[in-house]
C-alpha cells in the first residue's frame, strides 16, 4: 500500500522505555504495571485503573464484575466492532440491540427506555469512532432505571463532551490500546471505576482468580490470564505522556480531510456535535443515501487499486452470521445501522499522514465519485 489505513505513532521515548523493561527483571507484573494503572487512571480523575491484555478482556472482565450471566440481557449497540457484542456472549447473556442515531451512529439514547426488560442487566453503549454524543443522557436514563453503564470507550481516549471526559459516564469503563488507536500497547486495554469492590473482582479474574495477600497458587474464584506485561505497560506510559501531542495532530489530519471533503453533496463527513471534543479514532465519510452497498464497494476497490487502503467500518453486528443465527437477526432489524453500514468509507488516518498525502486520497475518491462509476 503506498497509503495506510493505520499507523501507530511510536517515538524514541517509547523504545528507550521498552529497552528498559527489558533489561530489567520485572517482564511481568513489575512496577510499570502499576505506574501505568496509576497514570492513567490520574488522566481521567478515576479512583482505579485496571490494566489488561486487550479491551475485549476489559468489556468481558467488566460484564463478569458486574454479574452478568446466562439468561441475563445487555443493551448496546449493532453498529460497532464485534467485540462490543462478542463480550457480552461470552458471558452467556444476550445483546439486545438498540438502533443508532443516524447522525452521531452512536446508540440512540431515545430508543433505550423501550429495549428495557426484567432481563437487563447492564448497559453496554459505544462512543463510535470516538464520538461521545449522548453519552449523558444515557447515563441520566441509566441512574433513573437502577441500571449499570459498561463504557465501551475503546475508541475515545481524549475525547469530551461538555467538558467530562469518555471514560467516565460509566459505572465501569473500559479502553483499548490495539496499534490503530489514539495510544498503544501493542495490545492491551484498560478498565476504570470508582468502586474499589468492582477494581479489586477484575484485578482478581484477569489473574487466574487470585487475590491479594494469598499465595501464588491460591485460586479464590475462576479467573483468567488477561494480564499486561510490564513491556506492554512501559509502551503505554511513554505514549500516555504524548496522549495531548498525538490527539493534536490526528485533530489536525481530521481538518485537513473535512476542508477537502465537507463541500462535496455526495458524502456525509463526519463532524463534531455540539459540547464534543473530538478525539478522533478513525475518519470515516459516509455516500449520501442515493448510493447502494454495491456502489461503496464500488469505492472501496478503486481506492485499493490506488494503493489506498480502506475499511468498510462497521459492518452491522447482529447480521454477522453467527449472531443473525443465534439470535434471529434479519436485515432490516436495525435501519439506521444498516443504512449507514452499507455506505461507509473508513479512510486513511494516522498521525504520519501528510498533507499531499491527504490531498491524495480526497482527491482520488472525489475523482471516482465524478465520473459516475461509483
Amino acid at each position: 500500500m503506498r497509503i495506510h489505513l493505520a499507523r501507530p505513532d511510536i517515538t524514541s521515548a517509547e523504545i528507550e522505555s521498552v529497552v528498559e523493561v527489558l533489561r530489567s527483571p520485572n517482564l511481568s507484573l513489575g512496577p510499570k504495571l502499576a505506574e501505568f494503572e496509576e497514570a492513567f487512571a490520574r488522566y481521567l480523575g478515576r479512583r482505579r485503573a485496571v490494566a489488561v491484555n486487550s479491551g475485549t478482556s476489559g468489556l468481558f472482565l467488566g460484564l463478569r464484575a458486574l454479574g452478568v450471566a446466562e439468561g441475563d440481557e445487555v443493551i448496546t449497540t449493532p453498529f460497532t466492532f464485534v467485540a462490543s457484542a462478542t463480550s457480552i456472549m461470552m458471558t452467556g447473556a444476550r445483546p439486545a440491540f438498540v438502533d443508532v442515531d443516524p447522525t452521531s451512529l452512536n446508540i440512540d439514547p431515545a430508543r433505550i427506555e423501550a429495549a428495557i426488560t426484567p432481563r437487563t442487566k447492564a448497559i453496554l453503549p459505544v462512543e463510535v469512532f470516538g464520538d461521545p454524543t449522548g453519552f449523558d443522557r444515557i447515563a441520566e436514563m441509566a441512574a433513573r432505571h437502577g441500571l449499570p453503564i459498561l463504557e465501551d470507550s475503546c475508541e475515545a481516549l481524549g475525547s469530551t463532551l461538555h467538558g467530562k471526559k469518555a471514560g467516565t459516564f460509566g459505572t465501569l469503563s473500559v479502553f483499548a490500546f490495539y496499534p490503530n488507536k489514539q495510544i498503544t500497547t501493542g495490545e492491551g486495554g484498560m478498565i476504570v471505576t470508582d468502586d474499589d469492590h468492582l477494581a479489586d473482582l477484575c484485578v482478581s479474574l484477569r489473574n487466574q482468580g487470585r487475590t491479594a495477600g494469598a499465595g501464588w497458587l491460591a485460586h479464590e474464584r475462576l479467573g483468567y490470564n488477561f494480564r499486561l506485561s510490564d513491556i506492554n505497560c512501559a509502551l503505554g506510559l511513554a505514549q500516555l505522556a504524548r496522549l495531548e501531542e498525538i490527539v493534536a495532530r490526528r485533530r489536525e489530519v481530521a481538518s485537513w480531510y473535512l476542508d477537502l471533503l465537507a463541500g462535496d453533496d455526495r458524502l456525509i463527513v463526519p463532524t463534531e456535535q455540539e459540547g464534543c471534543f473530538t478525539s478522533w479514532f478513525v475518519f470515516v465519510v459516509r455516500l449520501t443515501d442515493g448510493f447502494t452497498l454495491e456502489q461503496r464497494d464500488a469505492v472501496l476497490g478503486a481506492l485499493t487499486d490506488q494503493k489506498i487502503q480502506v475499511g468498510n467500518y462497521f459492518p452491522p453486528v447482529h447480521l454477522q452470521p453467527f449472531i443473525a443465527e443465534a439470535y434471529g437477526h434479519q436485515p432490516g432489524d436495525f435501519s439506521h445501522a444498516e443504512a449507514a453500514a452499507q455506505r461507509t468509507i473508513a479512510l486513511p488516518f494516522h498521525t504520519q499522514l501528510t498533507q499531499d498525502d491527504v490531498a491524495f486520497v480526497a482527491g482520488t475518491l472525489r475523482a471516482f465519485l465524478d465520473t459516475g462509476s461509483g
